[in-house]
């Protein structure tokens, strides 16, 4: 559905996006991650049409962007982190006029805007002036005149920002329900929001692209945490000794947490075969006659990963990071 090739910014001496490649097919909610100067908010502008790439290409449904933009804005919501509204205007009359600069027209018009109210539930704020909104609802409003025109490629930066639990809550299934027809790419810091909603991420550092990977493989790690009463020694020489172990490690409990026996992070050889290293190590303690209180593999967060991605000195090396091709 979008395919960007090499895709490249600067800003007088400044890279703000360097090489970028990635494709998202539709109906992807797709988390676009990484600190403030990555290059997150020059990419959006350029997917949009607002900034002309200085090389590379977007292409939207095989169209490319340099010679269809009319063509692919009028089928795109774009929600900024920071909306230019006019704040004299009415919520209704900003609707409509930014239904009239989308090209809509007539009963479609009409209808498109009534949909964007119903499912941003504005409608209590129809006539009140933009100015004496809550931070929340002028962020609702926000996302209607997105959703205008029921675009195929909605890109949203902070949706939530501002937001209360509930509203929040809503805003999330709203890009749910919006994502059945339609690709997403949401721009965050909030890491919740990530995990809530994506499937998929994409990290930028630097103005490139880092990782692009499914949520589901970025939690994944190749260690297992094991759980007993083994005296470090004989978990060393037992577990250690396993075909497909490459290391074994004391690791600490969680703060609060009281552990029975002792924890060990055993770090397994990148083409093991997890679930029957899990057997074998199982075996190791029960048939030596110990006690066995938990096996599980260890899962990473995303807050962690993402914060060990953006701090790296270095690029990462290219077996680590994870292309997805949609």
């Amino acid at each position: 559905m979008l395919e960007v090739r090499q895709l490249s910014r600067s800003y007088g001496d400044f890279v703000a996006v360097a090489d970028v490649n990635f494709a998202i097919g539709k109906g992807e909610i797709v988390g676009l991650l990484g600190h403030n100067g990555a290059g997150k908010t020059t990419i959006m502008k350029m997917l949009s049409g607002y900034l002309e790439p200085d090389q590379g290409s977007i292409a939207v449904n095989g169209f490319e962007i340099a010679s269809h933009a009319r063509q692919i804005q009028q089928n795109l919501g774009y929600l900024p982190e920071c909306l230019p509204v006019y704040p004299e205007m009415s919520v209704a009359d900003y609707l409509d006029y930014a239904a009239t600069l989308k090209g809509l027209a007539g009963a479609y018009k009409v209808a498109q805007i009534r949909r964007a109210i119903g499912a941003t539930d504005i409608g209590d704020k129809l006539l009140a002036p933009i100015a004496t909104l809550s931070r929340g609802f002028k962020q609702r409003v926000g996302v209607a005149q997105a959703l205008l025109g029921q675009p195929e490629l909605l890109i949203l930066d902070e949706p939530t920002n501002g937001l209360d639990p509930t509203q929040t809550d809503q805003m999330r299934q709203l890009i749910r329900d919006i994502a059945r027809e339609a690709t997403v790419i949401l721009s965050t810091h909030i890491m919740q929001e990530v995990d809530a909603l994506c499937d998929r991420v994409l990290i930028l550092r630097g103005g490139r692209l880092v990782v692009d990977a499914r949520l589901e493989t970025l939690r994944r790690s190749n260690h297992l945490l094991l759980d007993t009463s083994m005296a470090p020694e004989n978990v060393t020489g037992a577990v250690g000794s396993l075909a497909g172990v490459v290391g074994v490690e004391r690791a600490q409990a969680r703060p609060g947490e009281k552990l029975p026996g002792g924890r060990y992070r055993i770090t397994l050889a990148q083409d093991s075969d997890a679930s029957a290293l899990c057997a074998a190590i199982a075996a190791a303690v029960v048939n030596g006659g110990h006690q066995l209180y938990q096996l599980r593999g260890e899962h990473r967060d995303l807050e962690s990963l993402f914060r060990e991605v953006s701090n790296a000195h270095t690029a990462p090396q290219p077996q680590e990071t994870l292309n997805h091709a949609a």
